[in-house]
């Protein structure tokens, strides 16, 4: 299998470990060609997702209006002046507030109670990371000890996954970032071989719990966005949105493969039960 700069050699991960190539500097160079291509063909709008995306398309171009969706932080990011005036030819629906990060936490310790160790993997080089950590930070006291992992490459975020894994009751907060969202099979492949229960951001990242937008009425929205601006309307003029609906989904699966019971009131709140 490869996809976007990664491969994977191994045909099952879980016995004989991950094998990955990852090219993050030619990944990138691919993405900003692709955006020139683009806007060398003039479109009324471009409709894009994720943030290595709009970086690209806005170093492009300042003047062809872009809607975006699966952005974090559009502020920190540089891509619009403020939520509520984005200014310039961007604006779009962010994937969600930062203050999401306090209900990742809270669903790792509800969904497994022994744990008093958590790992966050965040990405420190962008400002979406720093920020989903300091919303993680200011959880009050709920008997969890957090550390830091880099999302960096797949090398070194299993030999930091290894290595947490070695002690007791820990478990893994995966925060939103390029890396696994260019590689989401990576962290859960890691997480299910050192028996690690782990919540993630978005559906599509795969795993035990995932806590996230509904990212199809995201693109609903954006569409409605992108209707006006080809009837007249400026993307400065608006507003930059958060989302109305988040989705909970329970991989039923996973937590028998990690010897946990999953408590009926949280399968009661779940939109999604994976059996």
């Amino acid at each position: 299998m490869s996809r976007g700069g990664f491969s994977r050699d191994s045909p099952d991960e879980s016995q004989t470990g991950i094998n990955v190539r990852v090219f993050p500097a030619l990944l990138q160079e691919r993405i900003r060609r692709y955006a020139a291509e683009l806007v060398a063909r003039a479109p009324d709008v471009i409709l894009a997702y994720t943030t290595p995306i709009v970086a690209a398309l806005q170093q492009a171009t300042r003047t062809v209006p872009i809607v975006f969706a699966g952005v974090v932080d559009p502020v920190g990011g540089g891509f619009v002046e403020s939520m509520a005036r984005p200014g310039g030819n961007t604006t779009g629906f962010i994937s969600f507030e930062y203050a999401i990060g306090a209900k990742w936490l809270e669903l790792l310790k509800e969904i497994a109670p022994n744990v008093t160790r958590a790992a966050v993997l965040r990405d420190a080089t962008i400002s979406s990371g720093i920020g989903q950590f300091a919303a993680i930070q200011a959880v009050g006291p709920i008997g969890v000890e957090l550390s830091v992992i880099g999302l960096n490459d797949a090398s070194t975020i299993e030999r930091a996954v290894a290595a947490f894994a070695r002690g007791a009751n820990g478990g893994l907060v995966v925060t939103a970032a390029p890396f696994p969202t260019n590689h989401p099979d990576v962290i859960p492949a890691l997480a299910a071989r050192y028996k690690l229960p782990a919540v993630y951001p978005f559906r599509y990242y795969g795993g035990l719990i995932c806590y996230g937008p509904d990212t199809v009425s995201q693109f609903r929205s954006a569409a409605g966005y992108v209707d006006r601006i080809l009837k007249g309307e400026k993307p400065a003029d608006l507003p930059v949105q958060a989302p109305t609906r988040y989705e909970l989904v329970i991989n039923l699966k996973a937590a028998k493969a990690l010897g946990l019971d999953v408590p009926p009131t949280l399968l009661a709140r779940a939109d999604e039960v994976i059996e």
